[in-house]
């Protein structure tokens, strides 16, 4: 190898610059590692963190925590894909952003993208359903223990109360006050958290550390994934990073880590927290089977009770108001293609009105709903896809070519385990649909 062939063969570390022209000069403003690893924690912490425990808790903590960690490096590498994937995108193509999709459309083709699509949309539809019942019936518990009520209300009164007071607010209220409200909302978040791990931690009950059923643990694999799922932002960190790999690779390890501690965290405390009576006196009532509907009806003290309610809440609010904008900003985008023009009131309701009318029909839907995207929509998306675009990205000229860039070790046998274990998924679900155990 000659001196001249060295410099193309350095790897590109940084893509490009974002540049401001301000004082009339140009101001260079990279994106930061703190911003990006915070808006990766943001959208990794969502409903599947409230329906941990529900899944867990026949499998006991220590196996439930095993899975967890496991689920996580399987995610941790997909991302790093996805990433590696749209940064190879980028530098082939020359341009500095491309959403998810799109770079499924330019590796796969247009049956990638439309099977993609689909995917997307079932699984922003399933979440929509996830939050409303499960944020409808927080508000129906909290009314119930406030007023003291002999009639406990049914859930689809609080289901339509969700949807009016939060799509209320995602359909008048300006980016500007949602993300205000949405940063307050947070901070709400993680006090109510850090109050249930002080609370939670003083109720522990060690024994139930001897509480391990290890053939149980695999029905809460779909969840977990769900809980876990960061990866429709990727493209958007790699272009606000101006494709620094290092960068990158920080924020996607400490942004999922940060989640993977408080789901640790979380499920260790609630599950530790379930007594055996407590257990025997509602393991024969499925809607009650719930831990956390179990705690908030006070069975661990009023403030348990009550931080239980808030937390429960707010993760679901802001979860909600993200998945609405994702989701009406892809129904946007399809619109732009076909050349309509769709006015906010169709728009919005495309969005809200069809999760609502699941979740008011079937309440209890909320872990079904979970499980569902999980495991087709999420072992699409951030398992199969990537493997399969990053086998084909290997094959192209323009590939080969070029100075691509690797996040990812392992070559061919990583892209194999992510294609099984996203094919694992789904066909578990495909089982359990037709009750037979797998």
């Amino acid at each position: 190898m000659n001196k001249q062939e060295e410099p193309n063969q350095t790897p590109v570390t940084q893509l490009f610059s974002h540049l401001k022209f301000e004082n009339n000069q140009f101001q260079h403003q990279p994106g930061s590692v703190f911003g990006n690893t915070a808006l990766i924690v943001g959208t990794t912490i969502g409903a599947g963190i409230l329906g941990l425990p529900a899944v867990t808790l026949t499998s006991g903590i220590i196996p439930s925590t095993i899975l967890l960690i496991i689920v996580w490096v399987y995610t941790l590498i997909s991302g790093l894909l996805i990433a590696e994937l749209t940064l190879n995108v980028m530098h082939i193509e020359g341009i500095t952003h491309i959403g998810l999709l799109a770079i499924i459309e330019k590796i796969l083709g247009k049956m990638g993208a439309r099977i993609a699509g689909i995917a997307y949309v079932f699984n922003h539809y399933a979440l929509l359903v996830a939050y409303m019942t499960e944020g409808g019936e927080v508000l129906t518990t909290t009314v119930n223990q406030v007023w003291k009520l002999e009639n406990i209300l049914p859930h689809w009164p609080g289901i339509i109360s969700f949807f009016l007071i939060f799509g209320g607010l995602m359909y008048w209220g300006k980016d500007s006050l949602i993300e205000k409200i949405n940063g307050l909302f947070i901070i709400i978040l993680l006090a109510a958290f850090i109050g249930l791990l002080i609370l939670g931690g003083m109720q522990f009950k060690p024994s139930q550390l001897l509480v391990q059923n290890w053939q149980a643990v695999g029905s809460s694999i779909a969840v977990m994934y769900v809980a876990m799922f960061f990866h429709s932002i990727i493209p958007l960190v790699v272009t606000q990073l101006e494709g620094d790999i290092v960068k990158i690779r920080q924020s996607m390890i400490i942004g999922s880590l940060i989640p993977l501690f408080m789901f640790l965290a979380w499920n260790a405390i609630i599950l530790g927290c379930i007594t055996p009576d407590t257990l025997q006196d509602n393991f024969s009532n499925e809607r009650a089977f719930n831990p956390l509907q179990i705690l908030r009806n006070g069975e661990s003290g009023q403030w348990f009770a009550m931080l239980l309610s808030i937390f429960s809440e707010f993760a679901i609010i802001t979860s909600f108001i993200g998945i609405t904008y994702g989701l009406a900003d892809f129904f946007k985008d399809v619109f732009t293609i076909t050349k309509s023009e769709i006015s906010r009131l169709p728009l919005y309701s495309l969005v809200l009105l069809p999760p609502l009318s699941f979740g008011t029909l079937n309440p209890s839907i909320f872990l079904d709903a979970l499980k569902y995207t999980g495991a087709f929509s999420v072992s699409i998306l951030a398992g199969i896809m990537p493997a399969l675009m990053s086998w084909k990205q290997h094959q192209k000229p323009a590939f080969t070519n070029s100075n691509s860039q690797t996040l990812v070790p392992g070559g061919k046998i990583t892209l194999i385990i992510l294609i099984i274990g996203g094919l694992f998924l789904i066909v578990r679900q495909l089982f359990s649909i037709q009750r037979f155990p797998l």
